[in-house]
């Protein structure tokens, strides 16, 4: 999408695609193999339908009322992005949950050395396992999500992080638009007209 689009028409994109992917998805039985339909049931993909739409607070023009100096409003924005971003690689995952678990460089517990199911996975390790096996070199998606999860982190601060700006935070929502549509193209569906 072009930088001409305002902000909140691409904001109710990404909702409109994350509440077509959980309509699909969560009820995949009958399309997906049964082991990955099973995951997606349980998953929480209404939860980034919801997210999506929460995506609109940090970038209203009247956002700042929520903190005058922009600090908190950005910091959750980047929380808000950076936990969409994390449930779309999850949700990929549990879409190819047989691929995932046949490739060699399957997440596995360091501890019991039991498969890691894609819910659980921390964003650091899925961006790693993307980087490996999913994304090919010429694409940019991991310098991405590593810079979002960077702007994320800043959640979990007690000392200084750059949170960046607010047409940062603007710019890179119209970036996960471009990744979830990128994702989403990846991913089979019975029929193109079931594609979100």
């Amino acid at each position: 999408m072009s930088d001409v689009v305002p902000i909140l028409d691409i904001i109710e994109h990404i909702h409109k695609k994350n509440k077509g992917i959980a309509q699909f998805w969560s009820g995949a039985e009958g399309w997906a193999p049964v082991a990955a339909a099973r995951l997606l049931s349980k998953s929480m993909l209404d939860w980034q339908v919801s997210l999506s739409q929460t995506l609109s607070l940090w970038v209203r023009p009247n956002a700042d009322s929520l903190s005058p100096d922009g600090s908190g409003r950005l910091i959750l924005g980047w929380a808000n992005l950076g936990s969409l971003v994390e449930g779309s690689l999850k949700w990929f995952l549990s879409v190819y949950y047989e691929n995932y678990k046949a490739d060699l460089n399957v997440l596995r517990d360091q501890k019991k050395g039991a498969l890691k199911e894609p819910d659980v996975i921390a964003l650091e390790e899925l961006r790693n396992f993307f980087k490996r096996s999913i994304w090919t070199s010429s694409e940019e998606w991991d310098a991405w999500v590593l810079h979002i999860q960077q702007r994320r982190n800043a959640i979990h601060a007690y000392k200084h992080r750059d949170i960046g700006t607010i047409e940062e935070l603007e710019n890179d929502i119209r970036k996960y638009w471009q990744f979830l549509n990128d994702l989403d193209g990846r991913v089979p569906y019975p029929d193109e007209m079931y594609r979100p």
